[in-house]
């Protein structure tokens, strides 16, 4: 009986020990390890922090839907991997053994890389946990009671843009809801090179269709925005050229700011040569197993993808939650092959399907594959898309408490659109 362990309880470490346990049966022990209780839906974090959504609506506890599966669940953080001994140390004291590991840890916000950035500085707010948006959320009652302005972007290496274009959209309709949109100007500042770039050199229009949403609703923008720091109410930012020169240095007053950090892999991990990068991401192959260490697979935000091209200011790459599920996909092949005595052959596509919800419309954008070239590059909007985003929502969480990660129906609308998650 072989223990295979999952760190990692988001968007891909819960589908994975579900896939995981469904394709190798009580034959094999899965045991899903994460640092808080419950699954939090992330993508509905901007609606957190404008009172759309409260905590119990877009989050539910692990334990008792995992272990109707059979999957042993341990709420405790990574404290310490052990590779060559195939050994973890969790933060509560506990070692296990493994004979496969699946990191699907996400990463950790490096908010301390800016001076004055994040909640703990008391700088900017951010979306990218369930607790921060909530904070945020505070923060934003405050602006409702004294407007003043506002700044919502992304600092340099960071690799999420979608949330940050979605919360500066939704944010308005919010103010305007409240009557206070007239008193708070909006700047959209971004590390990308040109506004729709998303940390993909773009998908289909989006650069012209995002330019489009933003001057329709009076939000100015800065790209090649070089964060520096944020001292005495004001984000200190310059602003670079084409050949990484300062071409303008910006100085922004804000009464709230809510700007995505850039990420980083998860201390417990960094450092360990052969595994992860410098960065601390997960080094994967075709696979995703790490080349060093077979017995180690990964998927989701913590695998190390290296940006399809430079960048006058450091952008990561976006992993949406598509091209996650085809990670866990393939993996979840690979390992049952490995216990079957076969070589692991399951690749994933790294599809990408995104949903981008503005408030009172949407976007959304088709890349196959998600990294150029691409066979197909799609972007539309609509009013459409905000309610399908809502709708998928309740879709994932329903699937999050069933444990079915792949409805039937999901595997047949997808194929007759040609969207597969393995090559």
């Amino acid at each position: 009986m072989a223990t295979v362990i999952v760190i990692g309880a988001g968007l891909g470490g819960m589908s994975a020990a579900y896939e995981i346990k469904a394709e190798l049966g009580n034959a094999h022990d899965v045991i899903l390890i994460n640092n808080k209780p419950d699954f939090e839906f992330t993508p509905s974090n901007p609606w957190i922090a404008v009172d759309w959504r409260q905590r119990k609506e877009t989050s539910l506890p692990i334990e008792p839907y995992v272990s109707k599966k059979g999957i042993r669940f341990i709420a405790s953080g990574l404290q310490a991997l052990q590779a060559e001994q195939k050994q973890i140390t969790l933060t509560d004291g506990q070692t296990l053994d493994y004979d496969f590991l699946v990191l699907c840890t996400g990463p950790e916000l490096a908010f301390d890389e800016i001076p004055g950035a994040g909640p703990d500085a008391g700088g900017t707010v951010s979306v990218c946990t369930l607790s921060h948006a909530e904070h945020c959320r505070d923060s934003v009652h405050a602006l409702i009671e004294e407007p003043g302005p506002v700044v919502v972007g992304a600092m340099p290496g960071a690799s999420c843009f979608g949330p940050a274009y979605e919360y500066a959209f939704i944010l308005d309709k919010h103010l305007r809801d409240k009557k206070v949109r007239k008193s708070v100007p909006m700047t959209f500042v971004t590390s990308e090179p040109y506004i729709g770039h998303l940390g993909l050199n773009g998908v289909g229009d989006s650069k012209g269709m995002l330019e489009s949403e933003l001057r329709q609703r009076d939000i100015q923008w800065i790209c090649n925005a070089k964060t520096v720091g944020i001292v005495d109410g004001k984000i200190e930012i310059d602003e670079l050229d084409e050949d990484g020169n300062v071409r303008k240095h910006h100085s922004l007053p804000y009464k709230h700011s809510m700007m995505l950090p850039a990420f980083r892999g998860i201390a417990p991990l960094r450092g360990i040569d052969g595994l992860v990068n410098p960065r601390g991401f997960v080094i994967v192959d075709e696979h995703q197993r790490n080349p060093k260490y077979p017995q180690i697979y990964a998927a989701g935000v913590c695998i190390a993808i290296a940006p399809p091209k430079a960048t006058p200011v450091p952008t990561g790459v976006p992993k949406t939650g598509y091209m996650i599920e085809s990670m866990v996909r393939a993996l979840t092949l690979n390992i049952k092959a490995e216990l079957e005595g076969a070589q692991p052959s399951a690749k994933a596509t790294w599809n990408a399907i995104c949903l981008a919800d503005m408030g009172d419309t949407g976007a959304a954008f088709v890349a196959m594959p998600q990294i150029p070239p691409r066979n197909v590059a799609w972007f539309k909007k609509g009013k459409w898309v905000h309610l399908a985003k809502v709708a998928f929502e309740k879709y994932f969480l329903h699937k999050m408490q069933t444990g079915d990660t792949e409805p039937i129906y999901e595997r047949v609308v997808l194929k007759s659109l040609g969207i597969d998650k393995l090559e």
